[in-house]
């Protein structure tokens, strides 16, 4: 960079990372209402095993991740971002074949929330994060009591085991460069899983429509949101990712709709609604306001004034 350019807006990176966000949240969303299409086949277990284990075949013939030059700590990540995505995929599908898409996403999505409170620290990101909450609890009026009690607490335990996932995913994108370190989770993952997927479906994994249908499942749920999310992460500080994770619950009540017929009761449909607004309020809350404009002094340059841009 010559001293007379202007440093470039990081506004463009932080727009991009939202926009890669929202198209992995509608592609991991519709991909999980394919999955339910799969349940009554293979199982739960055999659809999470279809998923994880196609889509780490795919990861590593794309990337194909160099297996040398990594620390202990690099594989430390990578085994626990793994099991970061086998144990919330295997307790995500397991709520989802007893509850509603919808309404266990909204409930899922008080992990990342909770990790966004956490990260920002301030007043108002305690507020909106009791308005989802109030949400929360408007949509256990219209619904908890048709809900099955254990998929409400698997759809709750999903949610923590997503809070982990994205601590772990941005750990991983740190060390790794491009999409390697996901494809190695998505082996560790995948490996994890499949004995139990195996056991619980046997043969039905192998027919020709399944297979079909779960490479659909792969590349929807698995390879295409997952390589958005990693990069997205690279431009979006943790915080911020999570709460637009949150907008989950809108997008999952769409695919349950369209794809599976599931349609929401109206207080169910506010209830969502809230959660939604909850999580762009927290965005906000989450960003930090711009720095005050400096003039820099005639003697210096403007490339040595400006601050070291985050790569």
């Amino acid at each position: 960079m010559t001293a007379d350019r202007p440093v470039p807006s990081r506004a463009p990176g932080r727009l991009g990372g939202v926009a890669l966000v929202l198209g992995g949240a509608l592609s991991v969303q519709f991909g999980s209402a394919v999955a339910a299409l799969l349940f009554p086949r293979t199982g739960v277990a055999g659809a999470v095993t279809l998923r994880l284990t196609l889509g780490a075949l795919l990861m590593l013939v794309v990337c194909r991740p160099r297996l040398r030059g990594h620390g202990r700590g690099d594989w430390a990540a990578v085994i626990a971002f793994g099991l970061a995505l086998a144990g919330m995929n295997s307790i995500f599908y397991q709520a989802i074949g007893r509850i509603p898409l919808g309404p266990a996403v909204t409930l899922e999505v008080l992990g990342p929330l909770a990790l966004s409170v956490v990260g920002t620290r301030r007043l108002a990101a305690w507020c909106w994060a009791g308005l989802a909450l109030a949400g929360v609890a408007l949509l256990g009026q219209g619904g908890f009591d048709r809900l099955d009690p254990l998929g409400v607490a698997l759809a709750l335990l999903a949610g923590t085991m997503w809070a982990a996932y994205i601590v772990c995913s941005a750990r991983v994108g740190a060390r790794f460069p491009r999409a390697d370190g996901l494809a190695l989770a998505l082996a560790v993952a995948a490996l994890v899983t499949l004995p139990i997927g195996l056991a619980d479906a046997g043969g039905r994994l192998f027919h020709p429509a399944v297979l079909g249908l779960g490479a659909g499942l792969a590349l929807l749920a698995s390879v295409l949101p997952y390589s958005l999310e990693l990069a997205a992460l690279r431009r979006l500080p943790t915080a911020t990712f999570a709460v637009l994770m949150s907008l989950g619950p809108a997008i999952a009540a769409l695919a349950g709709w369209l794809v599976l017929g599931q349609a929401l009761h109206p207080v169910e449909v506010v209830a969502i609604g809230l959660v939604v607004a909850a999580s762009a309020g927290a965005v906000r809350a989450a960003t930090p306001p711009p720095p005050p404009p400096v003039t820099p002094a005639p003697a210096v340059s403007a490339a040595a004034a400006a601050p070291t841009a985050r790569r």
